[in-house]
């Protein structure tokens, strides 16, 4: 039996540099396709950081996904 998981077209590394550089923008929600969750960061400056430091963890151990909830390709 396999099983396949299906893969964003967004990158894991532009995703990671994003949330890092831009995370309390939420440029990286925006940039996976999730809009009403980065407009929330954009206007709490990602939950005063604690926000942006969960995703940027999330996003390091490969468990951060699209709106369509698929993994970023690395």
């Amino acid at each position: 039996m396999t099983t396949t998981t299906a893969t964003a077209s967004k990158s894991w590394l532009v995703t990671l540099l994003l949330c890092f550089f831009l995370g309390a923008l939420g440029v990286h929600r925006f940039y996976v396709g999730k809009i009403g969750t980065g407009i929330l960061m954009l206007i709490t400056f990602g939950g005063l950081g604690l926000w942006v430091l969960i995703d940027f963890i999330m996003i390091l151990i490969g468990k951060f996904s699209d709106k369509q909830g698929n993994a970023l390709a690395k």
